[in-house]
């Protein structure tokens, strides 16, 4: 191991402190409760990667389904690169996730319980990988919707406050 290389890893950054995020689905984090959430890579053609770098991918319609004991992500686009040529990819298609087998095992659980789905909440660069973060979900009634936003609100205007009544004392 060399020096540099040890610097970097006790420079005390907390995990994801060097991730760039690509994507994120704001709009999951309304409908649904995330219970638990899970990361796994992303197997990407070229031309899926360079785009993906680029930050064109939409995950709102996003889910994980399981074939064969396989986790693939489905409904995420990814548009094609825009420098590539006939062999770019199919925007919608199907992408495998890459997950540990203790993991996937605990998906497989999870997904067979009654209103648990697993949704992509964001994709990141980790290092030279593009990862996924998925969340492991239930989705929320109308009137939980209510609350949550309700207490944004609330939250919000507090802090508008203590902000006019910090100016007002200086």
């Amino acid at each position: 191991m060399t020096a540099n290389h040890a610097n970097r890893k006790s420079s005390g950054k907390k995990d994801g402190a060097n991730d760039r995020l690509l994507a994120a689905n704001r709009r999951a984090r309304h409908e649904y409760h995330i219970l638990d959430t899970v990361e796994a890579g992303l197997v990407l053609s070229g031309t899926e990667a360079k785009a993906a770098r680029t930050g064109k991918i939409q995950l709102v319609d996003g889910h994980v389904a399981l074939r064969r004991g396989e986790a693939f992500l489905l409904n995420v686009h990814i548009q094609p690169y825009e420098h590539g040529n006939r062999e770019n990819h199919e925007p919608d298609r199907p992408r495998k996730l890459l997950l540990k087998r203790r993991e996937a095992d605990r998906l497989i659980g999870q997904l067979e319980t009654k209103g648990i789905a697993v949704v992509p909440l964001r994709v990141y660069l980790k290092g030279p990988w593009v990862k996924v973060e998925l969340g492991i979900v239930r989705g929320k009634k109308l009137y939980d919707k209510r609350e949550t936003e309700r207490r944004r609100e609330q939250d919000k205007e507090a802090r508008e406050a203590i902000k006019t009544a910090s100016r007002g004392i200086e």
